[in-house]
C-alpha cells in the first residue's frame, strides 16, 4: 500500500484496521498508516494483481541480466 498522506509505502498487514472509537469498527475497511496513522482505503484487488505481475516481471528481467553477466551461468553454483 501506498499512505496518500505521507507516501510511505507498507504491506496492507502492517497497517493498523478499524479505530477503536469508531461505530462502524465492523464494517470499515479503512487502513491507518503505521507511520502517520491517515486512513487509507485498501488498495483494490485490480491493483494488487498488477503489482504482483510487475514485481514478478522485475524478478525475471533481474535474473536474467544476472546470467547475462554470468556468460549465461546461474550464480547459485557452488565453488569447489
Amino acid at each position: 500500500m501506498h499512505c496518500s498522506f505521507c507516501g510511505y509505502d507498507f504491506k496492507e498487514e502492517e497497517g493498523i484496521r478499524g479505530c477503536r472509537n469508531c461505530p462502524l469498527t465492523s464494517s470499515c475497511k479503512m487502513i491507518k498508516c503505521p507511520r502517520c496513522n491517515y486512513e487509507n482505503p485498501p488498495e483494490p484487488l485490480v491493483v494488487k494483481k498488477i503489482k504482483e505481475i510487475f514485481k514478478k516481471n522485475k524478478t525475471r528481467n533481474q535474473s536474467s541480466k544476472r546470467q547475462q553477466v554470468n556468460g549465461g551461468h546461474d550464480e547459485t553454483f557452488r565453488k569447489g
